[in-house]
């Protein structure tokens, strides 16, 4: 792919593109080329671009760049469907602010400190990244201030769409100035999605960006057939064979991800859980970990997967094949990053063909199925303990000899217990009638020898 422009001759200050060579950055993506001039002119856009496209500087760009320091008001809002994805862009804000210490960032979402997050608010905050729930929950309480806002910016609107926030983005938007700029980025445009932005947009510019090469030409993909009572065996064999630098280990729900986890690190693999039910300290000290390469296996569901952005993955296993299409595409972008190559391995089941079968269809082509002959694995239960090998079941047949030869062993030994009863009781009575018999003859004592004579005398 060949980028024909670089971020001066978008209209970035040098200031940034500093900042951007400072981290290897130096020229645009498709999507920064299109978006950022019209996002600098201040129309609205909406952008159809997938993760891994750039498109998260394509709009923090144009936004640092609009920001007046020497304003205490709340200038610039991004609301992204999940924590992760609210860290992520974040981080990628905080990286271009290292020569602009005066713009200040909070990130706000659940899981936080609410105490902390009213003090900061209170101070110059200039942009605002944060997740629905939360933000709405600032705004019914006034504890945040949008009256002064210039620039909003939806990302991953399809996701939150999915995610059922679709009424309260409608309130967000409802409580901002009717002046603002806004900006909405989505891999999909859903008819809903559509609808709103018709409803809140004001004549938006459509930018697309095509992707496919991100999943095709960089990440081998790979089908390995199987049962979902084979399902651990069969990744546990490809883990040990394939001995991945990093890996994501994909769950369809947060219980299978849970029990998954368990079984693993019974077993001594070094992995950790990242869903819904984990406390968000703990989160983000497992994505800390899972960055730094401290843990080799993270076992995730989908909605983690919208803020893994993570360098070094070499392997996406997609435990439980997703439903659709996009989801696919999301998690196994996960490997792959920045023009690197990665492998994605899919288990399939019979029950998942129908969604293989949409996958391949998008792709245009099918994905390589590998056969694998698993070796014999030991057993363990959910907490990674062996589970002892169950006795085989007997036909009919043995189980009626088995019963006749019980019954027989059975009367033989009764029979024996009867005898060997017979015997001792035989003994006994033996033995108390002898000792009757010595009770009652004359004593050999002296004093009973007189007695005797005695008697007789009389």
């Amino acid at each position: 792919m060949v980028y024909l422009k670089n971020f001066l001759e978008l209209g970035i200050s040098e200031t940034f593109n500093h900042t951007l060579r400072e981290n290897g950055i130096t020229e645009a993506t498709p999507i920064q080329e299109q978006a950022i001039p019209v996002i600098m002119s201040g129309k609205d856009i909406i952008g159809q671009a997938k993760t891994g496209t750039g498109k998260t500087l394509a709009f923090v760009l144009p936004i640092l760049e609009k920001i007046d320091p020497e304003s205490s008001d709340v200038q610039a809002l991004i609301v992204a469907p999940t924590r992760e994805l609210a860290l992520q862009i974040t981080t990628e804000i905080k990286k271009m602010l290292v020569q602009r210490e005066d713009i200040n960032v909070l990130a706000i979402y659940g899981g936080q400190d609410v105490a902390q997050q009213l003090r900061k608010l209170k101070g110059n905050t200039h942009i605002v990244v944060a997740t629905p729930g939360r933000l709405l929950d600032h705004i019914r309480r006034e504890t945040i201030d949008l009256s002064n806002l210039s620039t909003i910016v939806l990302d991953e609107a399809d996701q939150m769409l999915y995610f059922g926030f679709l009424y309260d983005i409608e309130d967000i938007l409802d409580e901002t100035p009717d002046s603002k700029q806004t900006m909405l980025f989505s891999a999909t445009m859903p008819k809903d999605i559509k609808k709103l932005a018709k409803r809140y947009m004001d004549e938006p510019q459509m930018i697309q960006v095509q992707s496919e090469e991100v999943t095709v030409d960089t990440i081998e993909q790979r089908v390995i057939e199987t049962t979902d009572r084979a399902k651990p065996d069969a990744l546990r064999f490809i883990m040990d064979r394939d001995q991945p630098f990093l890996a994501v280990i994909f769950c369809r729900t947060k219980v299978r991800a849970s029990k998954l986890y368990d079984n693993l690190k019974g077993l001594g693999y070094n992995c950790a859980e990242l869903h819904g039910d984990i406390p968000q300290a703990k989160r983000e000290r497992v994505m800390k970990s899972f960055r730094e390469a401290k843990i080799q296996y993270l076992i995730a569901t989908d909605v983690a997967a919208r803020g893994l952005d993570v360098d070094g993955v070499t392997h996406v296993f997609n435990y439980d094949i997703p439903e659709d299409v996009e989801s696919y595409i999301h998690r196994i972008g996960r490997t792959g990053r920045a023009g690197g190559s990665g492998l994605a391995i899919t288990f399939v089941a019979a029950k998942d063909e129908k969604h293989l079968e949409e996958i391949e269809k998008t792709l245009g082509a099918p994905i390589q199925r590998e056969i694998i002959e698993q070796p014999k694995i030991k057993r363990v239960d959910e907490n990674g303990k062996p589970v002892p090998k169950p006795a085989p079941k007997k036909s009919g047949q043995n189980r009626e000899r088995d019963s006749r030869e019980g019954s027989r062993s059975d009367s033989r030994r009764d029979s024996r217990n009867s005898s060997r009863s017979d015997s001792r009781n035989s003994s006994r009575n033996s033995s108390r009638n002898e000792n009757n018999r010595s009770f009652n003859k004359p004593s050999n004592k002296k004093g009973s020898t007189k007695q005797g004579q005695q008697r007789r005398g009389r």
